[in-house]
């Protein structure tokens, strides 16, 4: 039921707020941040950087996870903290009214920030502690 929801362009409060193109730019800051992640991890092995500079990888880690929970489950966090949608072309938002709505876009941003941010911490201790 949750993907043919999710297939209706619509907005679902706490489910979905943004739409294909939004989904697209989303992705492509996955993207840009898992290269940047393991570019700079490649790096800091080659260079044989002291391996403190390995926790640097939380913010490219983060900045992926980031993009790519956002992809997956159709939301956009800073929508959801902001109380905007958007189906259309990029940028282009409209905002949500009811407070009800408010809510669970929120619960459902903060949920967003927390997973991220605990794959960049995984992302960065693993490079710390392992892989010289």
């Amino acid at each position: 039921m949750y993907n043919s929801l999710l297939k209706k362009n619509e907005y679902i409060p706490g489910v979905c707020n943004i739409g294909p193109e939004e989904i697209k730019k989303r992705r492509q800051t996955g993207w840009i941040g898992l290269i940047a992640t393991v570019a700079l991890w490649m790096l800091f092995i080659w260079l044989d950087i002291p391996r403190i500079w390995r926790l640097a990888l939380f913010f490219p880690a983060m900045m992926s996870a980031v993009g790519f929970l956002q992809a997956y489950m159709h939301f956009c966090a800073y929508f959801g903290f902001a109380s905007l949608f958007n189906f259309t072309e990029i940028g282009k938002t409209q905002t949500i009214e009811q407070s009800e709505f408010h809510t669970k876009d929120r619960r459902k941003a903060w949920q967003i920030i927390i997973y991220s941010v605990l794959i960049g911490l995984t992302v960065s201790l693993i490079a710390y502690s392992r892989f010289s």
